[in-house]
């Protein structure tokens, strides 16, 4: 069975915990950590959801807001359903089929 993963970037909800509510009051807070980024690059990181970061981001984030990774990304991961097809057809057993069942037993009578 095949599994579906996601994950919900929850920085601007802790940036609100920790009294910090634009993206600029971000800035200065990263420079003295050491990370350089445009207040665009901080805009982008507090209102979308980042598909790629650096640990040196993640790091200095979670030393600003006095977190974890696991407070900044809240994954999700479930069974994902079975498809069927436009016709409601299923799909077509592989042609080894006949291999994987079991026989049928033989009884034979006592000597």
């Amino acid at each position: 069975m095949k599994r579906k993963v996601g994950y919900t970037w929850r920085l601007r909800e802790i940036m609100a915990q920790h009294q910090i509510f634009t993206a600029t009051e971000l800035v200065p807070l990263l420079r003295e950590r050491g990370i350089d980024l445009s207040a665009s690059q901080v805009h982008r990181l507090v209102s979308g959801t980042p598909e790629r970061l650096s640990l040196q981001v993640m790091a200095a984030l979670c030393d600003i807001l006095s977190c974890t990774p696991a407070d900044l990304v809240a994954t999700t991961a479930e069974n994902a359903g079975v498809r069927k097809t436009a016709t409601e057809d299923l799909p077509t057993p592989p042609s080894n089929v006949a291999k994987l069942r079991p026989r049928a037993a033989r009884i034979l009578p006592d000597a």
